[in-house]
């Protein structure tokens, strides 16, 4: 859902990244390992900033369930949409990421995303179905000739599900199905960098034919990394002084900022996927959900400008999870029903 006030002309759950309320550490902490070291860093507070999480507040949040269904059926069918110009190196990236969420018979090294998606699967329906802890990348398809052109609107990134349906690449999936709308750096859409970075909501028969959950992210490496690429990239104003941006785990700013982006928007669209299931207050047009929550929250300590105790490799690239094949991700927390607190796999206490 949106992370800042606003109220768009037909609902939207839409995620950009705001700053933390969260009581801030007297000073960077660092850990040695024996590859790396954890540490806290302090950032410049992000361009947009009016943020609905209240870390650590269990008696602030009235996170409820609304009666409505999770994604409880397993596995959750991935259907990916490349719009826009996507080289191989981006899409395995991405699709690595999401297939680290899966438990595996040689599971990733702890922290891990499969450890992160646990407290996802705590959620439940009326009947006390879990959300499912199994991901797949079910099909693919490719819009790398824009169809519906360089700029989208809320709306024609529905017409771009349509498309890929009759298209006959996809299926109509109904109970497991998440349709993910990727754009590339050159495309832009409503709201991208003003206010939101990533969406979800469900679409509508009149634009798709049926009712199915999906989510939108676009890549913000040369558009406003310094807004949803954060931390990687920090506001232009700080200049040559003040903390400087960390470095992406994968070397590409833009890739890296859109991995936590879309962590965050399949917490929420599998936990609300029609907006009726789990989220705190009482609008469901500005519903605040698991990730808004935590959102800014990458580790213990977190808050005040700090995005909490995360890892830091020999080459000085920052993460705070381990994927599949080697792959390392920066992923912001989100809220646990069991802690009634922000949680992650890389927690220190």
């Amino acid at each position: 859902m949106p992370l800042h006030h606003f109220i768009f002309s037909f609902l939207t759950l839409a995620f950009c990244p705001t700053s933390s309320v969260a009581a801030a550490a007297s000073k960077e902490q660092t850990l040695n390992t024996q590859d790396a070291e954890f540490f806290n860093p302090k950032l410049p507070p992000r361009t947009l900033s009016s943020s609905k999480r209240f870390e650590g507040s269990s008696n602030l949040v009235d996170l409820r369930y609304h009666m409505g269904p999770v994604l409880s059926s397993s596995p959750i069918n991935i259907y990916l949409i490349w719009y826009g110009r996507w080289s191989l190196s981006q899409k395995l990236l991405i699709k690595d990421f999401i297939t680290s969420i899966s438990p595996s018979a040689t599971p990733s090294p702890s922290p891990s995303v499969s450890e992160w998606w646990k407290t996802v699967s705590l959620y439940t329906d009326q009947t006390g179905a879990n959300v499912s802890r199994t991901l797949v990348v079910a099909r693919e398809h490719s819009d790398a000739r824009y169809s519906h052109g360089y700029h989208l609107t809320r709306l024609s990134v529905q017409q771009v599900i349509a498309t890929a349906v009759k298209a006959a690449p996809f299926p109509v999936d109904h109970r497991n199905g998440i349709y993910l709308i990727l754009t590339s750096h050159d495309v832009t859409v409503q709201d991208f960098c003003r206010a939101v970075c990533g969406f979800h909501y469900f679409t509508f028969p009149s634009m798709v034919g049926y009712t199915m959950p999906y989510a939108w992210i676009g890549n913000s490496g040369k558009q406003c990394p310094e807004v949803c690429a954060y931390p990687f990239a920090v506001p232009g104003y700080m200049g040559g002084g003040g903390p400087r941006a960390l470095l992406p785990p994968n070397g590409d700013v833009g890739l890296d900022g859109m991995i936590s982006v879309i962590a965050h928007e399949l917490a929420e669209l599998t936990t609300n996927p029609l907006v009726n299931a789990w989220y705190a207050g009482e609008d469901p047009t500005a519903p605040t959900e698991i990730g808004d929550l935590c959102e800014g929250l990458y580790g213990t300590g977190g808050g005040g400008g700090y995005i909490g105790q995360v890892i830091r490799d020999r080459k000085g690239r920052t993460y705070n999870m381990n994927g599949n094949k080697g792959r390392k991700f920066l992923v912001q927390w989100i809220w646990s029903p069991a802690l009634k607190a922000c949680a992650g796999p890389n927690a220190l206490d």
